[in-house]
């Protein structure tokens, strides 16, 4: 079965275009084509003059809807959060666990192999946030847990995991070379994050081999003209570096500093928690943002397509750049090569959305998973 899915504004690859139609046969999409030149054999399906973008990827979120799976590491959880991001357009995301105890971080091993088999594909493995932190820069990580790697402990962790660790982030500043690269010698995508490395540290370890950075802006060493640190570092060498677009955790006019510098090497995460009144991270809603019960900024209560939103309409992003932000350069950093783009040989992984950036329907390996009543 040929679907051409047609009257609909295309955003891909930083454009947007009109006059398109997207042929999709099985769970990839085969072609884009003029309206004019839909095969007659394909099934169409009219969306109304809706945008069409490709599916957005969170590489850092740690629950969703009541469920926190950094918490709480189980199946349940992960399930939970599959099934509420697949409704918000997010078709790929990694599982976030924070600073805890190694029997959380096992259980959350534990209970990504446990749900990959039966993930609907959504869930892409898990990135582990600490605790191979730097305490100068903790946040909201409990200091008591934050320690220094040992490369016989990530071993286990990573030889345990069977493939579901993705993403780690660490201070590299405080971490022996033998871990770092052992990490990247397993593919391990490794982030700078919750690190007070100096501006010479930054210039040494960022794309060498670290590639990535962790919420920029967020627990690292502010500038200052006689003291430079970390973040001209960043500008200068221009890893893949996550932003929180909630204007809690980074204001619009740093947005817009940190799209400047650092152009197709800047992409979105929601960094998103879920209230929690139990366990080493109690997240209490307090507005638009989380803290902990000393009122110190956790996570976000952000969606993915809020954080594309607030790009555009508060750090002046065109909407197709926001959408790249939020679907490309992820793609690109985690190497998953079929999504991130609508073109031929990619993934049927869409959301579907109107003017007011509410979500008409999230297609997902050519599948219409969602639509809006």
């Amino acid at each position: 079965m040929i679907t051409a899915l047609h009257n609909l504004k295309l955003i891909s690859n930083g454009a947007i275009s009109h006059g398109k139609a997207i042929i999709i046969s099985g769970d990839t999409i085969i072609d884009v084509v003029d309206e004019s030149a839909i095969p007659h054999e394909a099934l169409k399906k009219d969306l109304q003059g809706a945008y069409v973008a490709p599916g957005l990827i969170d590489l850092q979120i740690y629950g969703s809807g009541g469920k926190l799976f950094a918490g709480t590491p189980e199946v349940a959880a992960l399930k939970r959060m599959e099934d509420d991001l697949l409704k918000q357009g997010t078709i790929g995301f990694f599982a976030t666990i924070g600073t805890n105890t190694n029997e959380i971080v096992e259980q959350g091993i534990a209970a990504a192999k446990a749900y990959r088999a039966e993930a609907r594909g959504c869930f892409w493995g898990l990135h582990l946030e600490g605790p191979y932190l730097n305490p100068t820069k903790k946040g909201a990580h409990p200091e008591k847990y934050i320690k220094k790697a040992t490369l016989a402990e990530v071993k286990g962790w990573v030889e345990s995991a069977e493939g579901t660790i993705k993403m780690i982030t660490i201070a590299p500043e405080l971490q022996d070379e033998e871990v770092i690269d052992y990490l990247h010698a397993q593919g391990i995508i490794i982030s700078s994050g919750h690190s007070n490395a100096t501006y010479e540290q930054g210039k040494a370890f960022l794309n060498k081999p670290i590639p990535a950075v962790t919420h920029l802006f967020n627990a690292m060493p502010q500038m200052h003209h006689r003291e430079p640190g970390y973040i001209p570092a960043i500008f200068e060498e221009k890893p893949y570096t996550s932003i929180v677009a909630d204007g809690n955790h980074v204001d619009w006019p740093m947005i817009r500093l940190a799209k400047r510098e650092l152009g197709d090497k800047l992409f979105l995460i929601t960094d998103a928690v879920t209230a929690a009144t139990e366990g080493a991270y109690q997240h209490r809603l307090e507005g638009d943002k989380y803290v902990m019960p000393d009122g110190t900024l956790s996570g976000s209560s952000l969606t993915m397509l809020k954080a594309v939103q607030n790009c555009v309409e508060k750090a002046g992003i065109d909407l197709a750049e926001a959408i790249n932000m939020a679907s490309k350069y992820p793609a690109e950093l985690s190497k998953m090569n079929q999504n991130g783009q609508i073109v031929e040989g990619f993934y049927a992984d869409m959301l579907v959305f109107d003017e007011t950036y509410q979500i008409n329907a999230t297609i997902f390996k050519g599948n219409l998973l969602t639509v809006a009543t």
